[in-house]
């Protein structure tokens, strides 16, 4: 009696866990609607109403700077209360931040505008935290899978968020302010989501007796490092050319809304929909193979992007950016699960989201100015040395095996 008790009890548990990736994926898929609705609107209403053309980008770089910002306090409140009330004050933030944004269109107040996009920055701090949720509702040995199959909720995401701020252009006469309100409805059905369906998972915390390992030991080590910067240049580069190819396809080269909505959520579902094959990958060749690949196909990016400004050109750029990104981002992660043992968890997953988002924070403030000064080329030509960086990165880890060794515990 006691020996089946204990393996139903066991069977209860992993049902839990499975049950939990699931509802996560569902999660990802609505709550992220925000960012790719905001890369398509959030620079064209900036054109309309910032006070300055170069100050265009600034919603999406608010977006960028409110993530980077709050990636720590998120990290520890949810350390404190849990993740379940940690996603549960993200997203309430992000509808309060979705109605912020009907009422700036409605006046017409570029601000107000910010504040919203600050908001939904604060819920992308704990959104960001989805997948380190999915990496504690899993063995140790299904960690990568479990990322990438957190990030197909994307793909929902990618769809919905770009067709929520199209669909929404017109709808109460005022160009956007529906967008923002379907935007709001979307961010309830994931909020019931995190409700009724998310379970906390049991947490490491660290103790007197077991504090983790110190700073000085930990940045000694070389894979951490490389997990560090695979998600920061990833995604600093990925949002610089994201933020900037809706201005430059519809404000500089005129190409229509419909074909640069079409090339931002065909830009989205690449970064997410190679989840499906990532998985495979990653247990076939290891995260240290698929980061490698995730360089070439950014500087396959760069090629296709100066090859020239026709429709084709842009979407095929966006495309590849999308692939790279999932590649080096999923490695990243997949690393970084190989460095911390226990009770150093909280640390390194907030200083790795706050170098990530601090970096790409930086990457979207520039995007404007770049754009509007120099050109698409040239910000192209931008993205090159932190590649090269990373590169050089990875051929340290690789060259370190009994560090690596070390620090994957």
């Amino acid at each position: 009696m006691i020996c089946r008790f204990g393996n139903s009890s066991k069977d209860r548990v992993m049902t839990e866990t499975r049950n939990n990736l699931w509802v996560l994926i569902g999660m990802q898929a609505f709550s992220m609607t925000a960012v790719p609705m905001m890369i398509l609107v959030g620079g064209i209403i900036g054109a309309h109403l910032a006070p300055n053309p170069q100050w265009a980008t600034l919603p999406v770089a608010a977006l960028v700077v409110g993530t980077a910002f709050s990636t720590l306090p998120a990290s520890f409140l949810m350390q404190r209360w849990g993740r379940k009330a940690g996603f549960l004050t993200g997203n309430l933030v992000a509808i309060s931040g979705a109605l912020v944004g009907s009422a700036a269109v409605m006046l017409q107040n570029f601000w107000l505008v910010l504040v919203a996009s600050l908001c939904f920055g604060f819920h992308m701090a704990f959104v960001n935290q989805y997948r380190f949720a999915a990496m504690e509702s899993v063995p140790a040995e299904r960690q990568g899978q479990a990322v990438s199959y957190l990030l197909l909720g994307g793909v929902v995401a990618a769809i919905v968020g770009p067709e929520a701020g199209a669909l929404g252009e017109n709808l109460l006469g005022i160009r956007y302010q529906g967008s923002f309100l379907i935007l709001a409805g979307l961010l309830a059905v994931g909020t019931l989501l995190i409700l009724f369906g998310f379970r906390n998972q049991p947490m490491v915390q660290a103790t007197a007796d077991d504090p983790g390992r110190p700073w000085p030991v930990l940045l000694r080590l070389p894979l951490l490092w490389l997990a560090l910067l695979a998600g920061a240049i990833s995604y600093s580069i990925m949002s610089l050319v994201m933020t900037a190819a809706p201005v430059s396809m519809h404000e500089m080269d005129h190409h229509s809304m419909g074909i640069t909505k079409t090339a931002i959520q065909a830009h989205i579902l690449a970064m997410f929909l190679p989840s499906l094959a990532t998985a495979w990958l990653i247990r076939r060749f290891g995260p240290m193979r698929l980061l490698v690949a995730g360089l070439i196909i950014y500087l396959l990016m760069i090629v296709a992007g100066l090859a020239g400004r026709g429709a084709v050109h842009y979407t095929t750029s966006l495309i590849l950016l999308g692939v790279g990104w999932n590649f080096l981002f999923v490695s990243g992660t997949t690393l970084l699960g190989r460095v911390y043992i226990g009770s150093e968890r909280f640390r390194l997953q907030g200083l790795n989201d706050f170098l990530v988002f601090g970096t790409q924070a930086l990457a979207t403030l520039s995007a404007g100015w770049l754009i509007f000064q120099m050109g698409w080329d040239a910000l192209l030509w931008f993205t090159l040395p932190p590649m090269i960086l990373l590169g050089l990165v990875a051929l340290w880890a690789a060259r370190s095996p009994a560090r690596q060794a070390a620090s994957a515990g």
